[in-house]
């Protein structure tokens, strides 16, 4: 009877135990960490293959491609965007690594780059083949995170921009140095297959699977391509390949140098293809832009010529340089007061990371077109569509010294909202309009509040509200795989990157999932949940909030009627109100829900 009972819940999606699993994938994956570690291959490549093998692990990942991952609603080439719960235990079954599979070409989807007239290719796999890679990201992740440098920051959970920014801060505050800024040229679309293959150097199945994800070809407008180089972008896995292709940049700068003591005077820091060097002297700057462009070359790749430059933080022309949407430079004394040392003397100059003027310009652009395009909108639902843009924007620059762009920008959005009010007005006075509009409180004169059908009231977020808060830098090459749960809980309930409604939740909770009870990890997917449902009359209020894992969420709702019954399903497969990119003939594996 109990045997039923558990091959039951087995196989209903609803009932799974998703703590039992994260917390077996967790410790098979820091296994794997420690073992890399100790340099004990054998060992590291036994556990990967149990992985592979996890009913856990590939439970895991496809609740992460069909339920998670916001390109869910994207095909591939079979055309499939959704699975019902009851369809997505068959897929576990189906997925093995093994030698010989079959592996279907991805899908050619072109999306335009923010700012530029140049378009990204991105490479739409199958939902199979999603989840397939999800599982062999599980089992091959751990190992690298135990190897790779420690100034590398992009696509490894929990690092950020952020944490490279702080990193090149670091290297400057007290010295001016020279610095290559470069990127890498279509660095996605050219590594080479066999080079990659080669730093991998894993067992057979997981070879021969990635093998296969490289060679697959893409389908572009029905016409199929070959692919003779690079990483598909748009597959679970890329990242992690093009992480692996570019691990050894640094340690190949460094060790162009002849000493320890040299090594460390040399910063390299790493985010996906685009990285900085920085050295006091010009002349180890050019070297290393030699040894960049020939180590690039046996992977497949080069520098792009129109965005690699040699600059200085604070002499020159045009001091300074850009970095993942920041403007990194030093000032002499005069508009800014001296940096000091470590020992309290000044330094005659002061390093100052800001919001970049491109970024700036995207911005200001971003809220006029919201604003041009939601003109016939009611004030609450202008307010709506511009809340979440400018809490986004100040949230990322939120770290470095913004308060000045804030109140830019400000000023910008009172302009904007102003002459919206005005036009739909043209013949009343200002004083008409602005009493219709804008509401005066304790804290502020001009708050521009709208009201909602059932009467709340919602007002626009200022920049300028936005706190700045200094990020603290990952120590090292501190990773979450080490199994250190504290350290990462506390650096998550510190975190400025999480909103302050999240930040005292997780304080609340002491940093726990209130449905499951596992600690929050960066990275980890939650959701802002109603102990009792508004549906129900609950109220907004933190006596009322709880902080959820995205999937315990769902189970929660399935449950206590906030849904007004509506299914999981139901919700999943709505279409969405902006479709972003367009796609082929879809299919869902619903009987009579096919899509044209």
């Amino acid at each position: 009877m109990s045997r039923n009972i558990t091959e039951r819940r087995m196989y209903d999606w609803n009932a799974v135990p998703w703590r039992k699993l994260e917390r077996v994938v967790f410790k098979l994956q820091k296994r794997i960490y420690r073992a890399t570690q100790q340099g004990n291959k054998r060992l590291v490549r036994r556990l990967q293959g149990l992985i592979t093998r996890s009913w856990s692990a590939k439970m895991i990942a496809v609740r992460q491609v069909t339920q998670q991952n916001k390109g869910k609603k994207t095909a591939g080439v079979d055309g499939i965007i959704a699975l019902k719960p009851s369809e997505r235990q068959p897929m576990v079954r189906q997925l093995r690594v093994e030698k010989g599979k079959k592996v279907n070409p991805t899908r050619r989807v072109w999306i335009p780059k923010p700012g530029r007239d140049e378009r990204r290719p991105l490479g739409i796999p199958t939902m199979h083949d999603r989840a397939l890679q999800g599982v062999v990201k599980m089992a091959l992740e751990p190992e690298w995170e135990a190897v790779f440098e420690a100034k590398s920051y992009g696509f490894r959970r929990p690092r950020g921009c952020h944490d490279a920014i702080v990193a090149i801060f670091n290297s400057i505050r007290y010295k001016p140095k020279w610095v290559l800024d470069a990127d890498i040229a279509k660095c996605f679309d050219k590594i080479d297959h066999k080079a990659l293959l080669r730093k991998l150097n894993n067992t057979s199945p997981i070879r021969n699977i990635i093998r296969g994800w490289l060679k697959a070809g893409v389908m572009d407008q029905r016409a199929f391509q070959p692919t003779e180089a690079g990483t598909p972008q748009g597959g679970v896995i890329s990242p992690l390949l093009a992480n692996i292709a570019l691990h050894g940049l640094e340690t190949a700068v460094k060790g162009m140098a002849p000493t320890k003591k040299e090594q460390e005077k040399i910063t390299v820091v790493r985010y996906a293809d685009d990285f900085v060097v920085m050295h006091e002297s010009r002349e180890v700057i050019e070297r290393a832009k030699e040894v960049v462009h020939k180590w690039l070359a046996e992977i497949g790749l080069e520098l792009k010529a129109e965005k690699t430059r040699i600059s200085h933080t604070l002499d020159g022309k045009n001091p300074g340089f850009k970095f993942l949407g920041f403007n990194v430079r030093q000032y002499k004394v005069g508009k800014y007061r001296s940096g000091k040392n470590t020992y309290g003397h000044t330094l005659g100059f002061k390093t100052l990371i800001k919001p970049s003027q491109e970024a700036i310009e995207r911005h200001k652009e971003k809220l006029r077109n919201v604003v041009k395009s939601h003109r016939a909108l009611p004030q609450a639902a202008l307010i709506a569509k511009l809340n979440p843009v400018i809490r986004g924007w100040c949230s990322y620059y939120r770290t470095v010294v913004s308060k000045e762009v804030f109140g830019e920008m400000d000023e910008l959005l009172w302009r904007l909202t102003w002459k919206w009010a005005k036009r739909r007005h043209p013949n009343k006075t200002g004083k008409w309009v602005a009493k219709k509009y804008w509401t005066s409180t304790k804290d502020r004169q001009w708050n521009f509040i709208g009201k909602l059908k059932n009467g709340e009231e919602v007002t626009l977020y200022r920049h300028s509200e936005t706190e700045i808060i200094r990020h603290v830098k990952v120590k090292g090459t501190n990773s979450p795989m080490d199994g250190n749960l504290v350290y990462w809980s506390l650096r998550l309930r510190k975190s400025p990157d999480v909103n302050t409604r999240v930040l005292n939740l997780l304080k609340r909770q002491q940093g726990k999932c209130a449905g499951c009870g596992l600690t929050f990890k960066e990275g980890d997917k939650w959701e802002v949940d109603h102990v009792l449902p508004k549906s129900l009359g609950g109220k907004d209020w933190y006596t009322n909030l709880q902080l959820l894992h995205d999937y315990c969420h769902h189970a929660k709702s399935e449950t206590d009627g906030s849904r007004g019954g509506r299914t999981l399903w139901d919700i999943e497969t709505e279409e969405p109100d902006e479709v972003k990119i367009s796609r082929p003939v879809l299919k869902t594996s619903r009987p009579g829900n096919g899509m044209a």
